[in-house]
């Protein structure tokens, strides 16, 4: 049997898995679950995100960009026999918007291990800011930290019906851009310079569309004195340009 390209690139880490259920959950966000013929015996630490193969990669395009077969998403709930994700919808036509949209129940892919680093850590508060691309990584996260941890944050979406339920020991700030750009978002920004945070040696995660990110992480370093290495950044998309995730 050939040998499939991806290996190389992402390592031998691959399982198979069926749909289960796709549904929509927002107007906007897609909620599928995937479960394994065998236990997922991978580590994993809530935040982090699993890639699916969307394309052959035994194809000429996937032999010579075999980064271009997959898309990557970040992990709702994590059992050890299943996966669930929350897929935000925007616009656009790429393949994993594709997928994200056609996926039903009884198909299969494979997906390769959960990765990445954009996770909590110790810290006497946490802070969440994002737009709904960042609430698929924020869910799972917050309630990690558990009932007793300091949440704070600001949640953006489109309207009120496209919010994804977040639960945090303390409800988070919720804004609505109401037809505005995500992009470089002023909504979000204005949200954020209103929190009230307590002192002391606060976490912030900053994660959406990336000139937005930019601008709160510029915010927080240079308005509320807040070290770089306290913020931890993750841009999923910026207008234009895919594979950021």
């Amino acid at each position: 049997m050939p040998r499939n390209p991806l290996t190389a690139v992402f390592g031998k880490y691959a399982m198979e898995a069926r749909i289960t259920v796709a549904e929509q959950v927002t107007p906007a966000m897609r909620r599928i679950r995937l479960e394994t013929d065998e236990p997922v015996a991978f580590p994993y630490t809530p935040g982090q995100h699993v890639r699916i193969q969307l394309k052959d990669p035994l194809s000429v395009s996937g032999i010579l960009r075999p980064a271009e077969t997959l898309r990557t998403y970040t992990i709702w709930d994590f059992e050890r026999q299943a996966l669930e994700l929350r897929i935000h919808l925007y616009e656009g036509d790429g393949i994993g918007l594709e997928w994200a949209r056609t996926a039903r129940p009884g198909d299969r892919v494979t997906f390769w291990w959960p990765q990445g680093d954009f996770f909590t850590r110790e810290a006497d508060f946490h802070v969440f800011i994002g737009e709904e691309t960042a609430s698929a990584a924020f869910g799972p996260m917050i309630r990690a930290l558990g009932a007793s941890a300091e949440v704070y944050g600001v949640l953006e979406g489109e309207a009120p019906e496209h919010d994804l339920p977040v639960p945090a020991p303390r409800p988070l700030t919720r804004v609505h851009r109401h037809g505005a750009q995500a992009a470089s978002s002023g909504v979000l920004l204005a949200a954020v310079a209103e929190l009230d945070l307590p002192t002391g040696s606060g976490a912030a995660y900053v994660a959406g569309e990336a000139r937005t990110c930019q601008m709160v992480r510029d915010f927080l370093v240079r308005e509320r004195s807040w070290p770089r290495t306290s913020i931890k950044v993750k841009p999923f998309w910026t207008p234009g340009k895919r594979g950021l995730h």
